[in-house]
């Protein structure tokens, strides 16, 4: 089994996110004395590389999906068999951090066909008690290590339980405005995405949302399973399709149908938020909602974003085709030791974030194009969002030969 990074007690929280969704934290001074949100220091090691057997399989798109039974398979999982494959990508499309592709292999695992949607979660709260990130009071001394240096403690009347929420705007705005579109909401947690008076009656198969890291973490213990590394997670969205634009292909709606719950041009300009019939507010929509790829998971980009095992710097492909470079094989990664993101000035490079990988409803082709299977951002791991959730792996055997689902 591979290693899982497991987070320390110690909690706060932080309004960080994906850059074009999530304000930055350049502009968290503006939010912090309007709430406190929360952050984690954790510890994760790197798997250094091993040798590489010979041959070298590639990934391969499979003739069906492997689907667990609940008998002797795992159920509502699918098997993802593993191989070698481009991680990353030079596409036009993609961003610095997403740079070179480099050689990557992973060893076979079963993953969840669907994020944990709203029902699953309820389940687990319902069978331990567990209280959530959002609905706890957020601690100061691990806010800060998310802020500028010197930031001045707020009142302890605002620190409240609550999170981040997409409120949109009226009209257009300029698009470095990060929080004209996002507010840290009062009460705002996983059965109230939008924050009171907001509720999930009716959304029981949408993914669950506004967790952190460690609501993550604690599911993950409670079901038996783990979070996926980065590396798995891009392996599982890729679906066999080496180097490919989208989960789908290259095209981003084949034949004009999207294949995927991002923001299209019949919702308007970014981020202003419409409710009318034709359109409907933005949000998470059913799981399943688009067809699956070849491993049979579906929504693995858009919907909402996903929490991964990984800390994130935004230098690690490079560092791996570093590796690769220099004759290491790069087998089962699980990441960096520590966080480092040097686009937010004034702002610790090493504040801690974690991975989160396939976008969300939010990204659109004008500012964020993150429903793509190489598309990777860091956030606070204690900050809970309106449009980031979760799926999960589970090391077990490989299905019998010959097992299709």
């Amino acid at each position: 089994m591979r290693p899982t990074p497991t987070p320390v007690s110690s909690r706060g929280r932080a309004c960080t996110g994906p850059a074009g969704e999530t304000p930055s934290f350049v502009n968290r001074k503006r939010l912090v004395l309007g709430a406190a949100v929360l952050v984690v220091l954790g510890a994760a090691g790197w798997l250094t590389a091993r040798a590489l057997p010979a041959p070298v399989e590639r990934a391969a798109i499979p003739a069906r999906p492997i689907l667990g039974n609940g008998v002797d398979t795992p159920k509502d999982m699918a098997w993802v068999p593993g191989g070698a494959f481009l991680m990353g990508s030079d596409s036009k499309l993609s961003n610095p951090n997403e740079r070179p592709a480099h050689e990557v292999r992973v060893h076979g695992f079963w993953m969840d066909v669907t994020d944990v949607t709203n029902d699953q979660f309820a389940d687990f709260v319902r069978q331990t008690g567990y209280v959530t990130t959002a609905q706890r009071k957020p601690d100061w001394d691990t806010v800060r290590v998310q802020l500028p240096p010197g930031t001045p403690k707020p009142p302890d009347s605002v620190l409240v339980p609550g999170a981040m929420v997409f409120t949109g705007t009226t009209a257009p705005v300029r698009l470095d405005q990060y929080w004209r579109w996002w507010r840290f909401v009062p009460g705002a947690d996983w059965r109230h995405p939008q924050g009171p008076g907001s509720g999930i009656e009716g959304k029981g198969d949408h993914p669950v949302v506004q967790v952190s890291y460690e609501d993550a973490q604690a599911y993950a213990r409670w079901a038996g399973k783990r979070l996926p590394t980065e590396a798995e997670w891009e392996f599982a969205a890729r679906g066999g399709l080496e180097q490919a634009d989208y989960a789908w292909g290259n095209e981003l709606a084949p034949e004009g149908r999207k294949r995927a719950n991002y923001w299209d041009a019949n919702q308007g300009a970014f981020p202003v938020a419409r409710a009318d019939a034709k359109v409907g507010a933005p949000g998470t929509q059913p799981v399943k909602t688009y067809p699956d790829n070849a491993y049979g998971l579906y929504d693995m980009t858009g919907n909402a974003w996903q929490w991964v095992a990984d800390w994130y710097r935004t230098d690690y492909f490079a560092r791996q085709a570093g590796q690769a470079a220099r004759g290491m094989a790069i087998v089962d990664p699980a990441g960096p030791a520590d966080s480092y993101d040097p686009s937010d000035p004034g702002v610790p490079v090493d504040a801690p974030r974690r991975v989160i990988r396939g976008g969300s409803f939010l990204c659109n082709e004008d500012f964020c194009t993150s429903y793509r299977p190489s598309a990777r951002r860091g956030a606070d791991p204690y900050s809970p969002m309106s449009h980031l959730g979760f799926r999960l792996v589970k090391d077990v055997p490989p299905p019998r030969a010959g097992a299709e689902g």
